[in-house]
């Protein structure tokens, strides 16, 4: 279930992926609840562990593509804006799918070892229902297809943008380009030609998260706002006057930024804070990604209250999970993300960017 989860959250939102990972979990605890020796504490774990594995997992698999989550786009989005930096999808993939896969590893040992075991062995008939689940979506329909088709062509643009613009020169491919074109394709490419039925009308924008794009250029306008009236350059000079050690500060803003996306949304935190954390790291002689992207990974890693993300939220009205359950896994994943973060911050980080 993690593993699948992180790999949906890889390419799309994190919180449909959790919509969609969620009713096939509850329908595998309920074998739990109705076999024959009852709901044992044995069975709460698992129905905790499987419940808290899929919003964690949701959470940090968004963290391996710059697509996966919206802090990732916020500020590659701002580091272009304002520094011409481009962060390539390959790129961040060498940084984000490394630190996804420990992170999910570790979450599953923590969750299922050592803070919920469960001591089961098998489950019985979860094979039928995961059946049962596949045998209800049907035969692959052509609109599925093409979709598929269309998807599998999109990530392998992103992935290889850069090999493909240094040997087709003319092209000049961009992640955004690359997203605009599988959107156009899907508005355009008819399943049903003499009929008119495309894969997607125009009635479907209606359901697109517009207030994300509007949030997305809000931290942008604030940005530029803060750098052309010499904000960021005055916090710069205030960090350097000061003498602070740079990895102090880095741990310093890895906390703060983990702690706050706690109580407030990550997006909007990320948007605020990416001007002023890029102010510091000029004003420590820093790269201005080697600050930024830490903290914003961090901004991913939040796995302590309900309020924090939205699979956090979803999986906590699943009714198998109180407060100070989560907070009681979330404070030690806490405490291990940071860790994480800042050994990637001294050792990957620095070789990828």
């Amino acid at each position: 279930f993690m593993i699948a989860t992180a790999f949906l959250s890889m390419w799309i939102s994190n919180t449909a992926t959790t919509v969609v990972m969620l009713p096939i979990a509850l329908s595998v605890t309920e074998l739990l609840t109705n076999d024959e020796d009852g709901f044992t504490a044995g069975d709460r774990n698992f129905a905790l562990s499987i419940m808290l594995g899929i919003a964690y997992a949701a959470n940090v698999g968004g963290v391996a593509t710059i697509i996966g989550t919206p802090p990732n786009t916020v500020m590659a989005g701002f580091v272009e804006q304002e520094y011409g930096i481009q962060i390539s999808f390959f790129k961040w993939m060498l940084l984000g799918v490394p630190f996804s896969c420990l992170m999910i590893g570790i979450i599953y040992v923590i969750l299922v070892k050592f803070i919920y075991p469960n001591g089961l062995t098998t489950l019985h008939n979860s094979r039928d229902i995961i059946g049962e689940e596949l045998a209800k979506l049907g035969a692959v329909k052509k609109t599925e297809l093409r979709v598929m088709i269309i998807f599998a062509l999109t990530i392998f643009l992103w992935v290889s943008r850069g090999f493909l613009n240094e040997a087709i020169p003319f092209i000049r491919l961009t992640d955004a380009g690359i997203s605009m074109l599988a959107a156009f394709a899907l508005f355009t490419i008819p399943f049903k030609f003499d009929s008119g039925n495309f894969i997607l009308n125009w009635e479907d924008t209606v359901k697109l998260p517009w207030g994300i794009l509007i949030l997305f250029g809000g931290g942008l306008a604030l940005a530029k706002g803060l750098s052309d009236v010499g904000i960021i350059k005055f916090v710069g000079e205030m960090v350097s006057s000061a003498g602070l050690n740079a990895l102090f500060v880095m741990v310093v803003l890895v906390v703060i930024m983990l702690f706050m996306t706690e109580l407030m949304s990550n997006v909007a935190l990320v948007a605020i804070f990416c001007p002023v954390i890029a102010g510091i790291a000029k004003g420590l002689g820093l790269e201005v990604l080697h600050l930024v992207i830490p903290v914003t990974m961090a901004a991913s890693c939040a796995f302590m209250l309900p309020m924090a993300t939205p699979p956090n939220a979803i999986v906590f009205a699943s009714g198998y999970i109180k407060v100070h359950e989560m907070a009681r896994a979330g404070i030690i994943l806490n405490i291990i993300s940071i860790l994480i973060i800042i050994i990637f911050a001294l050792l990957v980080i620095p070789y990828v960017f």
